[in-house]
């Protein structure tokens, strides 16, 4: 079952504005000044319910109203915005569209997540010394020790809470008539495959959280 036009683009300007609310409200520092934010998780899962193109609308729409609200990093903060939101986001709706399915989304997922690591340690090395002012020898040396354990922590974050919140949300937006119901063959899963991936989700999420206190020094 499809949905109209109006109610597509009213969904995604809601998934757009939760996004932009997490991000302002959920900042939590990490390492240096790299801050982990959840807003890419809504835009994941939007992604997973309307596709690989409605994840990048959403994630330019975030991008561009951060850079002007609450960013102090202008136009290059915001490409990198688009740019790590991207190589998870889309990545991850793209191969779920193509196999949509619990295997699809947990592949879509993990591929999501190290193309982001790759994307962003290039773009790290070769944005970060212009925004932040640091010469290009000493952000070398930090994507080792900073850049690449932040990263593969916000993609494990990600993948983790978007696991354990697609199934509850995309069923709510449905009963309100704000999804489309799947025309693709998914997987029956029952209930003890839906336990699993919520042990499963939830252990990730443990493990980020403990490795994102290491980070910090609180461990």
């Amino acid at each position: 079952m499809k949905i109209s036009r109006t109610k597509k683009l009213t969904t995604l300007a809601m998934l757009a504005a939760l996004a932009y609310l997490l991000m302002v409200v959920g900042r939590i520092p990490i390492v240096l000044f790299l801050k982990y934010d959840p807003k890419d998780v809504i835009i994941t899962i939007g992604g997973f319910i309307f596709g690989p193109l409605a994840a990048f609308s959403v994630s330019a729409v975030v991008s561009v109203i951060e850079m002007f609200t609450v960013s102090d990093t202008g136009i290059i903060g915001a490409i990198m915005n688009l740019v790590s939101t991207c190589s998870f986001a889309f990545v991850a709706a793209l191969i779920y569209k193509k196999n949509h399915t619990l295997k699809g989304a947990v592949t879509g997922l993990l591929v999501g997540v190290c193309c982001m690591v790759i994307v962003m340690l290039l773009w790290n090395y070769l944005l970060t010394p212009i925004y932040m002012g640091y010469p290009r020898e000493a952000v070398a040396a930090m994507l080792p020790t900073a850049f690449l354990p932040f990263n593969l922590l916000k993609g494990g974050l990600n993948a983790g809470l978007t696991l354990l919140l697609y199934k509850p949300v995309v069923k709510t937006l449905r009963k309100a008539g704000l999804a489309p119901v799947s025309e693709h063959t998914e997987e029956k899963v029952s209930g003890k495959v839906s336990a699993s991936v919520m042990i499963i989700s939830v252990l990730v999420l443990i493990t980020c959280i403990l490795f994102a206190l290491v980070l910090a020094g609180v461990l």
